[in-house]
């Protein structure tokens, strides 16, 4: 054998012996198309069987964005982002939702993932008449006509799509991706999602955020209405507290309650100008399109603050401002956002079974928004295929993994109670709640911050909630242009 073969041969044993570079999880996914996802992520989907016990049957590819870390070397555990609703997917709104995550995606990989039923993953949707909750609690006959509709021409086994079930599907794109550990962001219904996946895969589990806590014993939709109604008091208490709207506004609390009592017992027929098109509309107007209206305000502080001028207003007969208000917070379109047939399948399976008829009291609290989530909901939920949930699947969830829980002190759905409520189970967690802040903090002022020492430290030891101290609802609009009256002209 001559030496330059000898050597080639040994240089070749050499190479076999050296370590290789490891898989990224980007090696499994390709370049997102403009229509996929963000520009600079990776897309892809898994299959996995709709039936989990049996493997046999139905598959469902689902979607998932990853956005790469920026720096080379980054951390090797992600951030999973887990969606609310129940019915968003995470990785159908990845484009909308990375604004929000990118200060973390300097350190480790973003990971979306559509969650069965939603999104790009055998989504169970229906018409878009009927693809919001709100829409079915404002003409119940017509929609749970549509839904049932809806259910008939779905290609799915709609028990299938519980939570403990999608988690378990979590942990095959974890593995799927070569991730050994993750760490996880779960938002609203998320955070139930989050916190069942920390129960069912807590070795894989290096950190969780939980950002507007709605844990897997919380009955929705029962407490909405107790919830919505201490938003609006704290925002009347607020405007009372603050010189400028006081004065503005000295009766808020007596003309918010006057406007729905009459409203509950006349539906006036409201003319104005369409909002967006700026054509004449003519529409009736019920107590229940109000409250909903009223409700989705709530969860944003900025919006919120409209709602003294908005509903002084229309307390005097003025209903310009709560027209202009229900079109932005409702748009036209397509309604791809919420899948109210997965939503459906979380809530008539694992939340509504343990409300009896005789909550429909609880849940009407004598409160702004009454009972037309719950009645909604519990109507259609008499017809939906319901799955299978365990007692056990309501037990505590005990851990003593690292657990941030954060909570808007004026969120009108996962007050703070929800996050007092879990933290003694959490032992190496901790609680803030953020002053101003209404459904998600994520976005509001020092948070970010906290959130990123949390996440590069996974320690909640060293956290210093105290920067958001400063932080305060945004100031109310006292006219329809802002906080302060404008500028008298000045005269020549």
């Amino acid at each position: 054998m001559s030496s330059r073969l000898c050597a080639a041969l040994l240089a070749l044993a050499m190479a076999s012996c050296a370590p290789q570079p490891a898989t990224s999880a980007i090696d499994r996914l390709h370049e997102c198309a403009i229509e996929e996802g963000p520009t600079g992520a990776y897309c892809g989907t898994l299959s996995v069987p709709e039936n989990r016990a049996t493997g046999q049957g139905r598959t469902i590819a689902l979607k998932i964005v990853v956005a790469p870390a920026l720096r080379r070397d980054a951390a090797s555990d992600p951030l999973f982002i887990l969606e609310g609703g129940p019915g968003a997917g995470a990785a159908t709104l990845a484009g909308a939702r990375l604004g929000m995550f990118r200060r973390f995606r300097t350190d480790r990989d973003l990971v979306f993932v559509d969650q069965r039923g939603t999104g790009e993953s055998n989504r169970l949707g229906c018409d878009p008449s009927v693809e919001e909750m709100d829409e079915v609690a404002t003409d119940d006959d017509r929609a749970l006509t549509r839904l049932r509709a809806c259910l008939a021409a779905l290609d799915a086994d709609p028990r299938l799509y519980t939570t403990s079930i999608a988690m378990d599907d979590l942990d095959d794109v974890r593995r799927f991706l070569g991730y050994e550990r993750i760490n996880l962001w779960g938002g609203s219904y998320g955070t139930r999602a989050a916190l069942v996946y920390l129960r069912q895969h807590e070795a894989q589990v290096r950190s969780v955020v939980l950002d507007g806590v709605a844990p897997q014993d919380m009955r929705l939709p029962l407490t909405t209405a107790r919830d919505a109604q201490r938003a609006l008091d704290r925002l009347i208490a607020d405007c009372a507290a603050d010189a400028a709207c006081a004065a503005t506004f000295p009766t808020l609390g007596a003309d918010i309650r006057a406007l729905f009592t009459r409203l509950e017992a006349e539906r006036p027929t409201v003319t104005g100008v369409h909002p967006r098109t700026g054509l004449p509309i003519s529409l009736p107007l019920s107590r229940r399109d109000v409250a909903l209206v009223v409700f989705r305000a709530l969860y944003v502080p900025e919006v919120a603050s409209l709602l003294p001028r908005v509903l002084t207003d229309a307390a005097a007969g003025n209903y310009q401002g709560l027209l202009a208000l229900a079109f932005a917070s409702a748009p036209e379109g397509d309604k791809r956002d919420m899948a109210i047939g997965m939503h459906l399948s979380v809530v008539c399976a694992e939340d509504i079974p343990r409300i009896t008829p005789d909550d429909r009291v609880t849940a009407d609290a004598g409160g702004f928004l009454g009972a037309a989530m719950f009645d909604a909901q519990y109507s259609a939920c008499s017809f939906w295929p319901r799955g299978e949930v365990p007692e056990s699947y309501y037990a505590p969830i005990t851990s003593a993994t690292p657990v941030l829980i954060l909570s808007g002190a004026d969120d009108p759905v996962t007050p703070p109670t929800w996050g007092e409520h879990v933290a003694p189970h959490l032992t190496n967690s901790r609680h803030i709640v953020v002053p101003g802040a209404g459904h998600i903090t994520l976005t509001r002022g020092c948070v970010p911050a906290i959130v990123d020492t949390f996440l590069r430290t996974a320690s909640v030891t060293g956290l210093d909630p105290a920067c958001t101290g400063t932080l305060t609802r945004p100031p109310f609009f006292l006219t329809p242009t802002g906080p302060a009256a404008p500028p008298a002209p000045k005269t020549p």
